[in-house]
């Protein structure tokens, strides 16, 4: 073979090496790169619902909630008010506005939960046949949640009870380190399944502490929410997934 093709010969066979590598690593790239969420990846927003109540002689307030199953929805004690029954309140659920019965209501004091039932047969089969199941085990400091409301998901984490005023921590044991609407629903990001509903906002610390004597400086809002073996004592069995 003449000198000038074994070069030619040569340069062609490192062409075509270095043109499967590429391809190989192209593709090795593709396989290990992260996958973005988009709007269809959230499972959790189906679930949510805005509230609309209507107080006479007042303008119509809308909160949050969370269809459980069964056309069962629970919001936040407080977003319905005391006398809910005077309030009519109605449901925005899967496009349809539909009227709601009280079954049964907390208190902001107590168990700022209020149970409400809309007509299942109005509700479309997408979403009537789904049962949306209370987390069976308790949270832990780190897991990843999200709050769920109709307008958007934030994906935020359990943090510990050391990072609001001391005085607070027994009553408001359960937190997120983000705030949501009341109402709207905490879901465990991996087990698929809702750890509880967003009550109120509490002043958060920049680090462990508050103690009485140590001094700790604000950092903004943590979200309380009332964690679902509350709302499994709350709400009759049948509602219970």
């Amino acid at each position: 073979m003449a000198k000038n093709e074994f070069i030619l010969a040569t340069f062609v066979l490192v062409a075509k090496w270095v043109r499967r590598s590429v391809t190989m690593i192209v593709v090795a790239a593709s396989t290990f790169a992260p996958v973005h969420a988009v709007a269809g990846d959230d499972p959790f927003k189906v679930y949510a619902v805005n509230i609309v109540k209507t107080t006479p002689f007042e303008k119509p307030f809308t909160g949050d909630g969370i269809y459980l199953g069964n056309g069962a929805v629970i919001t936040a004690a407080h977003v319905i008010g005391r006398w809910g029954f005077l309030k009519n309140p109605h449901v925005l659920i899967a496009g349809q506005n539909l009227p709601a019965k009280i079954i049964k209501e907390g208190s902001i004091e107590q168990t700022d939960v209020t149970l409400l039932s809309v007509d299942e047969s109005r509700i479309p089969d997408s979403l009537r046949l789904r049962r949306n199941p209370l987390c069976k085990q308790p949270s832990k400091i780190g897991d990843k949640v999200a709050i769920v409301a109709p307008e958007k998901t934030n994906y935020s984490q359990i943090i510990s009870p050391l990072l609001i005023p001391w005085q607070l921590r027994e009553r408001f044991s359960s937190l997120v380190s983000d705030v949501g609407g009341s109402g709207s629903g905490v879901f465990d990001a991996v087990k698929k399944c809702l750890l509880g509903i967003i009550s109120r906002k509490v002043v958060k610390f920049d680090h462990l502490g508050g103690d009485e004597g140590i001094v700790a400086l604000p950092s903004g809002f943590a979200g309380y929410f009332v964690p679902a073996s509350e709302i499994a004592l709350f709400i009759p069995p049948e509602f219970q997934f």
